[in-house]
């Protein structure tokens, strides 16, 4: 009985360290790394857009630039944590300034999704693409 007890100890301690090393591989897996050059396809209230946007990730955080027709050329600052991030922008449209934010998830290494508010005038949804 003693010995069946200390085989199973044993067995047990070495599944636990055997699994270690993979769980470790699995959660660095999960880390997300936007840093690149990225093409959303908008879709909002007011309309659709195709947005490029230029992310630079260090650590939680993001920086980068906006670029589309609608609302022009502008730096960004978010964060991201896990699979999930956002980022925000202040920019003018008609002389009335906004506050924009994107908000999502990452779906693979070169994919994103999620939605986007406007300033509270308008909402929407988005997926992105890494070029």
């Amino acid at each position: 009985m003693q010995s069946l007890r200390v085989l199973l100890t044993t067995i047990l301690t070495v599944s636990t360290v055997a699994l270690l090393p993979s769980t470790s591989v699995a959660q660095a897996e999960k880390r997300a790394d936007l840093t690149g050059k990225w093409v959303f396809s908008v879709n909002t209230d007011g309309g659709t857009g195709t947005p490029t946007v230029t992310l630079k990730q260090q650590g939680d955080s993001l920086t980068g630039h906006y670029s589309s027709q609608l609302l022009g050329e502008v730096d960004l600052k978010g964060s991201v944590k896990d699979q999930k991030f956002s980022f925000t922008f202040r920019t003018e449209v008609q002389g009335t300034a906004l506050t924009v934010t994107y908000s999502g998830t990452v779906e693979s290494k070169d994919s994103l999704k999620g939605t986007v508010d406007l300033g509270g005038m308008a909402t929407g949804t988005f997926t992105a693409k890494r070029q």
